[in-house]
């Protein structure tokens, strides 16, 4: 797999995993105030279109009231790529 073409997967792979969490935990506006990031910006993230810094991810993470290495968790990427 190229490289650019695995870091689409992996922003995208982690929008989708964003957009679980936000909708089982239903903090849409949360995310808003706590991460300080618009409403585009949170819809480019779920998208994959992203790339986001440390800083960001771990306000995310508070927003979602979850840990940084929750959004990091996606296993099924890990294992189709060895």
């Amino acid at each position: 797999m190229q490289g650019t073409t695995f870091m689409a997967l992996i922003m995208s792979t982690f929008g989708k995993r964003v957009r679980q969490l936000r909708s089982r935990k239903a903090v849409s506006r949360t995310i808003g105030r706590v991460g300080g990031l618009a409403r585009y910006v949170r819809g480019a993230i779920e998208r994959g279109k992203r790339n986001l810094s440390l800083v960001t991810i771990v306000k995310l993470a508070k927003a979602l009231k979850v840990k940084p290495g929750e959004l990091l968790r996606y296993p099924h990427l890990i294992r189709s790529t060895r």
